[in-house]
């Protein structure tokens, strides 16, 4: 086992990481950047290292003084966390190279499953369902007008990298379609640098679901159920929840199982995620996530297996600590994100939090690196805390969330907190009748008001 790893993020999943590795017994390396200096993670690390100005692209994108900070601290592993280099297939190959272990899987994997035509066409190879649409990326117009024929409009095109929903465009017509195609081309170029598109049927009313996976080094492979996360607004996840309350146990048992015999045909190793859209009793696979996911601990919380602490185990070399067998879902789980946004207009909510409580009780998570004094930075992601909540059914779950969320208290900066509250008393919710575009109509229908 790894007797230091150094943790190459921030924020409240960095901290999550450092959790998994004190209970582990294991020595922890804090980086950060100078705005992060007081962050809770820094504070509670064995070792920190400043490695540069506020920037992403000046600190925690900064690939030399990750590697640098490793290597003077003396390090065996680096664990990537979410978002920034965590799907950076070239970070990886860099970290192995440089004589650490990365902790995820192989750099070809992250790069196979980081293009999305590519992964589309592995995907289908290995046996999951697909969206109708090309076979691989859309170069002229006349192709793109031939493809949208053939599968029916209308159709989403999609940027072959990246994600968030940048690069992605709806045409509803024949007429809409080359000027998306246009916008979707110069949206991928100006956020990825790369304007590869490919064109989907686009779907009406699906919903979102992903199935998590841990596979290791000999093997083994375990499914852990799905994650519901239609609950989106453009294409960035607010709220998940497991299981979906839109499946039966005949249909998850039915994707669990494919989805683990396509990850042991494929050789992957770590933590992963497939995604699927699903209508119609159908899933479709739209991509494979190469880390750990922001929403994981609802998968945590209804299996009890500590997905950052196999993930380590993996990287280590270890066989999983369990086999699909022992995995029995219980009770039902719900993760709020919780953003330093207006509720109202989704506007940035920079500042310093003069007074914080977090809910708790039987059944309630907070992951979150916030306290009293704690300065919310203006340069990255607005996430500041997840909220996770358990009970033994979905009724007693949103009751228990209810009640967390009256008891959440973060001044000095808005939070998505008073959404959230609204959101899950509407009776869509309630009764688990919403897809991925449910959202969007139901801002659309507030700004009417």
């Amino acid at each position: 086992m790894f007797e230091k790893i150094l943790i190459a993020n921030r924020g409240e999943i960095a901290l999550r990481i450092h959790r998994a590795c004190r209970e582990m017994g294991i020595d922890t390396v804090a980086v950060h950047s100078t705005a992060d200096a007081d962050a809770m993670h820094v504070r509670l690390a064995d070792e920190s290292v400043c490695i540069g100005p506020p920037p992403g692209k000046d600190s925690y994108l900064n690939i030399p003084a990750l590697l640098s900070a490793a290597a003077i601290t003396g390090v065996d592993a680096i664990h990537p966390g979410v978002g920034f280099l965590s799907e950076n297939a070239n970070f990886a190959d860099m970290v192995q190279e440089h004589g650490f272990v990365f902790i995820g899987p192989e750099p070809e994997h992250i790069s196979l499953m980081g293009d999305k035509v590519a992964a589309k066409q592995a995907a289908e190879s290995l046996g999951l369902p697909v969206v109708p649409g090309s076979h691989g990326a859309v170069t002229t117009d006349k192709e793109a007008a031939e493809i949208a024929e053939r599968i029916g409009y209308p159709v989403l095109i999609k940027a072959a990298a990246g994600g968030g929903g940048r690069g992605m465009k709806v045409a509803r017509t024949q007429g809409e379609l080359l000027e998306s195609l246009r916008l979707a081309k110069a949206e991928a170029k100006a956020a990825f640098g790369y304007d590869v598109v490919y064109l989907e049927k686009y779907l009406g009313q699906p919903r979102h679901i992903e199935v998590q996976i841990l596979a290791d080094a000999h093997g083994n492979v375990v499914h852990l159920g799905e994650r519901d996360c239609s609950l989106q607004r453009r294409h960035q996840k607010l709220l998940e929840e497991a299981p979906s309350p839109a499946l039966n146990a005949d249909q998850r048992a039915k994707i669990g199982a494919l989805v683990s015999k396509s990850i042991s045909k494929l050789g992957y190793r770590s933590a992963g995620t497939i995604e699927f859209l699903y209508e119609n009793g159908e899933f479709y696979f739209i991509e494979m996530n190469t880390r750990l996911q922001v929403e994981h601990p609802i998968s945590e919380a209804i299996t009890g297996v500590d997905i950052v602490r196999e993930q380590i185990r993996i990287a280590a070399g270890i066989p999983l600590s369990m086999a699909q067998s022992d995995i029995v879902p219980q009770g039902h789980a719900i993760e709020c994100r919780i953003n330093a946004e207006n509720p109202e207009t989704f506007m940035p909510s920079p500042g310093t939090v003069t007074d914080y409580h977090a809910p708790g009780g039987l059944g309630v998570r907070v992951d979150s690196g916030l306290y009293a004094g704690y300065r919310v930075p203006p340069y990255y992601d607005s996430l500041i805390a997840k909220l996770i909540v358990q009970g033994q059914t979905r009724n007693e779950c949103l009751m228990r969330l209810r009640r967390a969320l009256e008891e959440f208290v973060i001044e000095g900066v808005h939070t998505t907190i008073p959404l959230h509250q609204r959101l899950i008393a509407e009776n869509d919710f309630i009764n688990g009748n919403y897809d991925i575009h449910w959202l969007e109509h139901y801002m659309s229908r507030e700004d009417e008001i």
